[in-house]
This record gives structure tokens, sequence and C-alpha cells, in this order.
């Protein structure tokens, strides 16, 4: 049971560690100084959450363990997050629409982690619901100002929704583990989720004007350990410090 929990707050943290790497290669390099601001401030509070995560997991894990060496030691096949989160910043379209991919569920995933049986997992979604209430009314906002602005701008969304929308469906599909703890009445019913969440995102992209793709394929393997050809690089950039001089401390 404690070794499920654990591979559980992996799982949570993961997503939100590897999608805020994402978030903060784009610091200077926002399409506004505002957004720029807006798109560093939504990095650090996914840092921020993943960091409670992995203080719990280090409480269980024990031994030596902690939220340093969670984060930056395990290999790639260690890694829980889903593949949607490690997709590259192609352009501001792919950021946006990725991001709202991720925030729509995420804020159905914590308000159902509200209700946990585990206290500590119940604490930090209370306080990362009001974080995430942000990021998803940021980027739903910006799904309808692209959509619905220049020719250009709406080309470059629905470029971004079939590149990206066959990511989704791995974030409602439940493994083994995210099953257990919603037994155990820890975890979320992905279940319950998905059909909201397609609920809300296949209605705004009809309303805005975008399509999704049409042949219903979904790629998965993320919450496995099995990754894109991009995760490397991530890891490469993210561990670079902690794998050149071992143990350091600030």
């Amino acid at each position: 049971m404690q070794d499920k929990l654990y591979n559980y707050l992996l799982m949570l943290g993961d997503n939100s560690m590897i999608l805020g790497h994402r978030l903060s290669e784009l610091c200077g390099h926002g399409p506004s100084l505002e957004t720029d601001i807006a798109l560093t401030n939504m990095s650090l509070d996914l840092f921020g959450q993943v960091r409670s995560y992995f203080q719990y997991a280090a409480k269980l894990k024990a031994g030596d363990a902690t939220e340093d060496s969670i984060a930056f030691l395990r290999t790639e096949r260690n890694h829980h997050n889903a593949l949607l989160v490690e997709q590259p910043n192609e352009d501001f379209a792919h950021v946006i629409t990725r991001q709202y991919f991720f925030d729509q569920y995420h804020l159905l995933l914590l308000e159902q982690l509200c209700e946990s049986k585990d206290e500590q997992i119940n604490a930090i979604a209370h306080k990362s619901i009001k974080e995430v209430k942000y990021h998803h009314r940021f980027s739903k906002t910006w799904m309808k100002r692209l959509a619905q602005g220049t020719r250009v701008s709406h080309e470059k969304m629905q470029a971004a929704v079939t590149s990206l929308y066959p990511y989704t469906e791995e974030l409602t599909k439940a493994n083994a583990v995210e099953n257990e703890m919603f037994n155990q009445g820890i975890g979320a019913d992905l279940a319950s989720i998905k059909s909201v969440y397609y609920e809300e995102v296949d209605g705004l992209l009809s309303n805005i004007g975008l399509q999704k793709p049409e042949e219903g394929f979904f790629y998965k393997g993320g919450k496995e350990g099995i990754h894109t050809e991009h995760f490397g690089f991530i890891l490469s950039d993210f561990q670079y410090m902690q794998r050149t001089y071992p143990n350091m401390t600030w």
C-alpha cells in the first residue's frame, strides 16, 4: 500500500514538474511582458506543487531520500508523467493548447483530491486548486483569443490541436496504481473525470471553431515510464547540475 501511494505521488508530481520545466523554458521568450510573467509564475506554481508531493514522497521512501533526490536522480523509466506535458514549445499556440488540455484535467483532478482520505494529499489539493483555477482561466481565455483572432492565429491553433489532442486520453485513463488509490479513497476517479473532461474540451473546441482529429488515435505510455524522444533532452537540462556535481548543496 505504501509503495503504491509513493508511486501515486510520483505521478502527481511528475506531471507538474515536467510541465513546469517546459514553461520555465519560455522565461524571457513570451509574446508580451505580461504573458511572459504569467507563464513564469505558472511554472513556479507547478514547482511549488511538486515540492509538496515530493516532500511527502520522501517521507514515505525514508532512508536518505529527499525531495531533491526524487526530483533529480531518477532515470527516464522511473518518471511517470503523461506524454502531453513533455511535448515541446513549438510556438505560442502549442504552449497554450498543451496548457489548456492539461489545466482542464488538472482542475477536475484537484476537485476530487480535495476529498481525499489522505490528509496530506487533501491539503496539497486545497492549496493547489487556487492556483490551477487561475491557470485554467488563463489558458482557456487564450484558446478563445487565438482561435477567434486572425487567420494565421486560427491556423496555428488548429495545427496545435491536431498535434496535441491525441495525447489527452492518457490523462484520464487510469492505470493499476490510480485504480488502487481510488479504491482506497485516496485518489481520484478518472472514469468520472473523463466524461466531464471531454465534454468541456470538445465543447470549447466546437465553440471556437477548432476541429479535433477524426482518426481517434491516442498516444500512451508515459505513466508507465515509456516516453517520447523529447524526454531525454528534458532530463539532460533538468538533471545536469545534480549529475555533474553529486551531493552538491546550496
